[in-house]
């Protein structure tokens, strides 16, 4: 008997974990974790510490949790018509009213833990989760898709500054970097995968557009970011700031170059607008006082 408890213990948390990784997975947990670390080294190196960092990446981390859960709740059915076994509601590792309610209760967390740092903060974060939700819903089939990623990425960085003490206006230079980084991935994100997005119903921006018109939107909102990221401070650029421009000039063209040389995905061009999208956040996390 005890030998049998056990095992139905053993397996009951098994499951318990098996549920709790799948609901994780559906959240979209890589660039959600990616975002949440930019903030928070772009908060530390702004001068929050303690409690307030803390709070700083929770309120981000709420924003991601919340953005990618809706996203898979609302995609459920027609990723079980298309036969997405990668995501986990379409397998059935987890159930849509599950990840529908912890994408509920992330959206009204972002807001809630950024209390601490004042109301413009809180404000603004939720602000930022609500924009990201609106390209779930009813923008991401639409011409202006690329519009929550502009204006969510750039007040990311706004709520990092308001959240400071005196609570500081960001500056505009920040915002707009932010924004184009953010409007860049958009594009640099669907390269890949264009037809297979169009066979589900997803007719964004990019899609509109065309390989071609995204390739050279990614390269060209990359670029402006980083060309942002390195006049933009106060002072004149430091070497590392003109070796990551130069880094982005040399990159995008031969990623172009190579892209229109091999056939099938533009795997070349992608790899080089992800190169330039983590530099571009290298830059912004050490782009120095931000206030």
């Amino acid at each position: 008997m005890r030998n049998g408890g056990r095992t139905v213990t053993t397996g009951r948390r098994l499951l318990t974990m098996s549920r709790a990784l799948a609901l994780l997975r559906s959240a979209h947990p890589e660039p959600g974790a990616a975002v949440t670390l930019a903030m928070t080294l772009l908060a530390a190196g702004a001068g929050h510490r303690g409690r307030r960092l803390l709070c700083v990446a929770l309120a981000v981390a709420a924003t991601q949790l919340a953005v990618g859960w809706v996203n898979d709740w609302l995609d459920a059915d027609r990723d079980r018509q298309t036969g997405r076994r990668d995501k986990p509601v379409a397998a059935g590792a987890v159930s849509r009213r599950t990840v529908g309610i912890a994408g509920l209760i992330a959206a009204l967390a972002a807001p809630v833990v950024a209390i601490p740092l004042g109301a413009a903060a809180a404000v603004t974060i939720g602000v930022a989760a609500l924009v990201g939700l609106l390209y779930d819903w009813p923008l991401k089939s639409t011409p202006f898709s690329v519009l929550p990623y502009l204006v969510a990425f750039g007040l990311l960085p706004a709520f990092v500054v308001v959240a400071l003490p005196g609570h500081p206006a960001p500056p505009a230079w920040l915002l707009l970097a932010a924004g184009l980084l953010g409007a860049g991935a958009h594009f640099a994100n669907v390269l890949p995968d264009l037809a297979d997005d169009a066979a589900t119903g997803v007719r964004g921006l990019p899609h509109r557009i065309g390989a071609r018109g995204s390739r050279l939107a990614a390269a060209a909102l990359l670029l402006g970011a980083t060309v942002t990221l390195v006049l933009g401070p106060p002072g004149p650029p430091s070497w590392t700031g003109w070796l990551a421009g130069a880094a982005a000039v040399v990159l995008l063209p031969i990623g172009w170059y190579l892209a229109g040389r091999t056939r099938g995905r533009p795997v070349a061009l992608f790899r080089a607008v992800i190169v330039v999208a983590l530099i571009d956040v290298l830059l912004l996390i050490s782009s120095g006082p931000v206030v």
